[in-house]
C-alpha cells in the first residue's frame, strides 16, 4: 500500500543539512527532469520580479520566496517530512512516524511536488515554493509536464500495490493510472454531514478535509494496516474508529472512499 500526498504551501524556511542531491531522492531516474524544471524555475527568478511573483502566484508578502527559489540548488537541506508543514501535516506528524515506524513511512509515503515531481518522507529538500498549478515558462503547466514524466517510473513503483490519494486536484494530476491500475486507486474524500431542519444534509468540506487526510494517513501508518483492495482499506477505517463510505466504482476507474464528519 502507497500513501499518496500533497506537499504545503506552508513550508520550513531553512535546513541544516547538506545541499541538495538528486541522486539521493526518491526514484533518482526522474533528476533529468528534476534539474529541468528547477533550472526552468531559477531561469523565472532570476529575471524581473514582478513577473516571477505573477507566474508562481505570489503575493507582495511572499517575495523572499523568489531567494529562495535562486539558493535551492546550493541551500542546505531537510527532511521532506520536516520541511512541509500545515494543517494535514500537523495532523500526520510525520516527524514522529518517522522515529516510531520508519520502515512504514519510508516504503509506504509519497509526496508530490511542483518541483521535484515526487519524494519521499525522508528524501532531504531546500526549501522552495513552487505549485504544480503553476505554468512555468518555457515547460508549460507542471501538471501535465509531470504526468508525462511519472507515469512510467511511477507506475513501476505502485506495482499492484493499492494507493490511498490524499492528493489535492492539482497534485492529483501529476499521476493517474489508467485502465486496471486505476481500480487500486482510492480518493479520500472528506463529508460533512448536519441536521438541519431535521434533514440530514452533506457536503465536501475543502480546507478542514486535510485535517481529516491527515488523521486518516497517520492512523494507517501508525496501525500499520496492511489492505489490498479499497474494500479492505474501508474496512480497515471503520476499525480504527473512522466513519467512511465506498460507492460502487466502475470498472477501469479510481474509487472514492467518503469520510464522514458530523457536526
Amino acid at each position: 500500500m502507497l500513501v499518496l500526498l500533497p506537499p504545503s504551501e506552508g513550508k520550513a524556511t531553512s535546513g541544516e543539512g547538506p545541499a541538495l542531491d538528486l541522486g539521493t531522492l526518491t526514484l533518482p531516474e526522474l533528476a533529468p527532469a528534476r534539474e529541468e524544471v528547477l533550472g526552468a524555475l531559477t531561469e523565472l527568478c532570476s529575471g524581473p520580479e514582478e513577473t516571477a511573483m505573477d507566474v508562481l502566484g505570489l503575493t507582495p508578502g511572499q517575495a523572499d520566496a523568489l531567494k529562495r527559489n535562486l539558493d535551492a540548488a546550493d541551500a542546505p537541506t531537510l527532511r521532506a517530512a520536516d520541511l512541509y508543514t500545515g494543517v494535514l501535516y500537523d495532523r500526520l506528524g510525520l516527524p514522529d512516524l518517522l522515529e516510531s515506524v520508519p520502515d512504514r513511512v519510508r516504503e509506504r509515503v509519497l509526496v508530490f511536488s511542483g518541483l521535484w515531481g515526487v519524494v519521499g518522507a525522508a528524501d532531504r529538500l531546500p526549501p522552495y515554493r513552487l505549485s504544480m498549478g503553476v505554468r512555468l515558462p518555457p515547460l508549460g503547466g507542471l501538471g501535465a509536464y509531470w504526468r508525462r514524466v511519472l507515469a512510467e517510473p511511477m507506475g513501476d513503483l505502485a506495482g499492484d500495490r493499492l494507493l490511498v490519494d490524499c492528493r489535492s486536484s492539482a497534485y492529483a494530476a501529476a499521476f493517474k493510472p489508467r485502465g486496471r491500475a486505476a481500480e487500486r486507486l482510492v480518493s479520500v474524500r472528506v463529508l460533512r454531514e448536519r441536521t438541519v431542519d431535521g434533514r440530514v444534509r452533506r457536503s465536501v468540506v475543502s480546507h478542514m478535509a486535510k485535517a481529516t487526510r491527515g488523521d486518516i494517513a497517520r492512523s494507517l501508518l501508525l496501525e500499520g494496516v496492511e489492505a489490498a483492495t479499497p474494500e479492505e482499506l474501508a474496512q480497515a477505517l471503520r476499525d480504527l474508529g473512522h466513519t467512511v463510505e465506498l460507492p460502487e466504482g466502475r470498472p477501469g476507474s479510481a474509487r472514492v472512499l467518503d469520510v464522514v464528519e458530523t457536526g
